[in-house]
């Protein structure tokens, strides 16, 4: 992939998604100092306690607040998931990460990676197959197994479980998601498709398209076009004004 320069990166929202481009990166920056970064020691992830006014299972955060969370599904090459990382961590955005308990097998370099940059850690299953579709006991050993694995390399279980191969848990993988020490299940109002490997435009286009106050946005490591669409979105969340947090972040 050639170099992408920001000319052409600006060109390309311009020419593809119509967007208006807003003032400066003014408001963006001052947003960004006004959020409290997350008080955990670094290589540690913290547990999520309850939050009693939110719903069990979670879509997007509040829409009065210019603040999203960018959400990405743990696994794939462990390169282009350091790229990504340090793309977010160029433009001063946090992100979080779900991560697949197979993957922290194979790299598990790349739990304490993610909480060094600050990011959110969470639960994605142990092997990324349907949840929804199994039975209560190869459920919660999809739940715990990953758990057990997030807490052995981090000293906790993370932040958040989001259900694997599908948007939304079942009432049963919800109640385990609970019992394994997860309150909410996180969900998201914004897919990029960028599983679908549609190019840099599309995942951008679609994703600039779509995003708002409070938006959770789904995204994967391990596809090059998210790698490189990354920086478009980076950019014009800074033009409107709006800072890329950890979805604890957005929902404190």
């Amino acid at each position: 992939m050639g170099r992408v320069t920001a000319t052409d990166r600006r060109a390309m929202l311009l020419a593809t998604a119509g967007l208006a481009l807003a003032a400066g990166c003014a408001a963006r920056n001052a947003t960004r100092n006004a959020v409290a970064r997350p008080a955990h020691s670094a290589g540690t992830a913290p547990a999520l306690p309850a939050l009693p006014a939110l719903p069990a299972q979670l879509t997007h955060g509040p829409r009065d607040r210019p603040r999203v969370a960018l959400t990405f599904h743990g696994n794939g090459d462990p390169a282009i998931a350091r790229a990504l990382l340090t793309e977010a961590e160029k433009h001063g955005a946090r992100v979080t990460v779900l991560a697949v308990g197979t993957w922290l097998d194979a790299y598990p370099g790349i739990a304490r990676r993610v909480l060094d940059g600050g990011h959110d850690l969470g639960n994605h299953t142990l092997h990324h197959l349907d949840i929804n579709a199994m039975s209560e006991a190869e459920a919660r050993a999809e739940i715990v197994g990953c758990a057990e694995r997030i807490r052995r390399l981090t000293g906790s279980a993370g932040t958040w479980f989001r259900p694997s191969r599908t948007p939304t848990a079942s009432p049963l993988v919800t109640r385990l998601a609970r019992e394994a020490g997860y309150p909410h299940v996180l969900s998201y109002d914004v897919d990029s498709l960028d599983f679908t490997s549609p190019g840099a435009t599309a995942v951008a286009r679609k994703v600039l398209a779509e995003i708002r106050e409070g938006s959770v946005v789904s995204l994967h490591f391990g596809y090059a076009d998210t790698v490189a669409a990354l920086p478009v979105v980076l950019e014009e969340l800074d033009r409107r004004g709006l800072a890329a947090v950890t979805t604890t972040e957005l929902f404190s």
